[in-house]
């Protein structure tokens, strides 16, 4: 795989900290010429669920060869493998924790590889910022055409995590948020085709908690100022919004208390149909 030169991060480090500069500091020391990426440093501490569905949707935008070092990880320190995975032309590092189940669920062909090879790694090893002194130099490497295979074993047995989907239920399909992002929208893990292929030619009625919504915009422009709104997002889930406004302030709850909220969708057929 020829290398791209670019070196995408994902954390839950937050930016107040030097934790992320020191990450590109490694990287450029191994790679001057590496070009680093920031898809996120906001990920919500520790929730590996988020940063997988982040990657999963980004980095598909990126070139071939491009390497995703992805650092949320809860149990550093432990005996939590550090991994590199190769998948469709990219190559991401990160804890086998199970933050790239989604890539290896849509790619099961993919090669997983236990980063066992010192040489690869800072000097020394803390026992808890492994994103510094192993997930980092590894992707400097990797950036310049390190061969994955020199720097330890294949492995079979990744950690994989299920993470919630979608389901219906006496006639009703639900999903849950699993996201509120700057702009307080509400993002579920409700496909659009799943609900394209529910409601069929019937009006969709989404529910969350006392909040009730009838039909699915197509733009935030079609309500007036303050409504709220469903719509599908840019990843083709299903988002609660307010044009012009935040939605996780509509239900009285915080952006960390508001995930995992069940969401239902019902449906009622349209006006004028007595078919």
């Amino acid at each position: 795989m020829k290398p791209s030169g670019v070196v995408t991060l994902l954390t839950d480090f937050g930016l107040e900290e030097p934790y992320v500069c020191m990450m590109k500091g490694v990287i450029l020391s191994v790679n001057p010429a590496a070009r680093i990426i920031d898809i996120s440093h906001h990920v919500t501490p520790g929730a590996i669920s988020q940063a997988a569905r982040m990657l999963q949707e980004t980095y598909p935008y990126f070139p071939f060869g491009t390497v995703h070092v992805a650092v949320v990880d809860p149990g550093v320190g432990t005996d939590r493998r550090p991994i590199v995975l190769i998948a469709r032309s990219h190559l991401f590092v990160g804890p086998d924790n199970g933050i790239f189940s989604p890539i290896l669920e849509a790619c099961p062909e993919a090669e997983v590889i236990h980063l066992s090879k010192a040489r690869y790694f800072l000097p020394h090893i803390s026992d808890t910022f492994h994103g510094r002194d192993i997930f980092a130099p590894v992707g400097g490497h990797l950036s310049r055409g390190a061969d994955p295979f020199d720097m330890g074993p294949i492995i079979y047995d990744p950690i994989h995590l299920k993470f919630p989907a979608s389901y219906t239920k006496e006639g009703s399909l639900y999903g849950e948020i699993v996201q509120v992002d700057h702009f307080g929208n509400l993002i579920t893990n409700i496909r659009r085709g799943d609900i394209e292929g529910f409601v069929g030619r019937s009006v969709p009625l989404v529910r969350l908690g006392d909040i009730r919504i009838e039909g699915i915009r197509r733009t935030y422009a079609q309500t007036e100022p303050g409504e709220i709104l469903a719509l599908f997002g840019s990843s083709d889930y299903l988002e609660i919004a307010v044009n012009r406004g935040r939605a996780v302030d509509r239900t009285g709850l915080s952006s960390t208390e508001i995930i995992g909220s069940e969401v239902e969708v019902s449906r009622r057929e349209p006006d004028g149909d007595h078919s």
